[in-house]
């Protein structure tokens, strides 16, 4: 026997003894308005207990969509169905002060209906509440703010990348980094992809990720806030930022450019990388290792140490050899920087 069919079969005991208890006022009103169908109070009683049974019995089948369901989505039908009650409470005593039987059955009607409606109406309308709640909060006079307040939303990619741990180490992030459930899924997806190549990718994104959790400079938080109705990580990561009003960290151009479009800010690491390449301007020397040849004929070809190509006109015969060189030409594309120079000594 299944756990969902266990649970159903107690919901329609519950609601059945309840039924039970509640019949002698169902009786009552019974007696008074439909007499004429002359009904003894046992079988009331009876017909009381077997539809509050069913009612129990397809009620307490809702249950499994708790599964389904996100914390933020049941915290918030708690929420609404502790002011329910608290309303239907209040309504209780005035509702007892009317005739019989209306005064034994409202105020358990006024129960039910104020329960539901309060967890329905949070449910459904529950960012619209967190948005209020930020909003009226962003307005109160604190010095507590400051940067441990603020969270920042790193995709997938940000990880794989690897650069944010050396990021974090220097400190300059200043806000929590706030990893969602989803994000984490989708990593230890790719470390178990059947490609080798995803999969070793996955595996130090993996490994990026313990680094940071380990970091005195940074705090990791692993997340379970979601939205429901979508399926995309990029897509989920968008509207969370939109909701908690926090960038995205990633490398992602796709993503950049859909965040972007919606108001959400991002921080994207090739962004980063670029701003903090050294600038060097046509005329300054510099020593460079030539490794490879070049697209063109006597072309030689090196790189900085932030990954920055260097063109070297007629350094084909130098490579495998560190030279001075001399700029004459910085060009800057969409894939990043180039720098065209010559041998010094020519």
């Amino acid at each position: 026997m299944s756990a969902i069919l266990i649970s159903r079969i107690i919901g329609a005991v519950v609601l059945g003894i309840i039924g039970v208890f509640t019949s002698l006022p169902i009786y009552n009103f019974v007696q008074q308005y439909v007499d004429v169908l002359s009904l003894s109070q046992g079988v009331v009683t009876g017909l009381t207990a077997v539809i509050f049974a069913t009612l129990g019995f397809l009620i307490t089948g809702l249950m499994k969509l708790f599964k389904k369901s996100s914390a933020q989505s049941l915290m918030s039908g708690l929420i609404g169905m502790t002011i329910g009650l608290v309303i239907a409470a209040i309504m209780a005593y005035p509702l007892s002060l009317l005739p019989k039987p209306f005064s034994q059955i409202l105020p358990l009607v006024g129960l039910l209906l104020f329960g539901y409606l309060g967890a329905l109406l949070f449910v459904t309308r529950r960012e619209d509440f967190i948005n209020l709640i930020k909003n009226m909060s962003s307005k109160m006079p604190s010095r507590a703010k400051g940067e441990s307040e603020r969270r920042i939303l790193v995709d997938t990619s940000a990880i794989i990348d690897g650069r944010i741990a050396d990021i974090a180490k220097t400190g300059f992030l200043g806000a929590t980094l706030v990893i969602p459930r989803f994000v984490l899924n989708e990593l230890q997806f790719v470390s178990d992809s059947a490609d080798s190549l995803r999969r070793q990718r996955g595996r130090r994104g993996l490994d990026v990720l313990g680094e940071l959790q380990e970091s005195k400079e940074v705090n990791v938080v692993i997340s379970d806030i979601d939205v429901e109705g979508v399926r995309e990580v990029d897509d989920r990561l968008v509207l969370l930022g939109r909701q908690l009003s926090c960038p995205i960290l990633t490398n992602d151009f796709n993503l950049n450019r859909v965040a972007e479009l919606q108001g959400v800010k991002v921080l994207n690491i090739n962004d980063l990388a670029n701003a903090v390449k050294v600038i060097i301007l046509p005329g300054e020397s510099l020593e460079i290792a030539v490794i490879q040849e070049g697209k063109e004929y006597n072309q030689g070809v090196g790189y900085l140490d932030d990954g920055t190509m260097v063109v070297i006109e007629n350094g084909h015969h130098y490579i495998d050899k560190h030279i001075n060189v001399t700029v004459t030409k910085i060009l800057q594309t969409s894939a990043g920087r180039m720098i065209f120079a010559k041998p010094t000594h020519e």
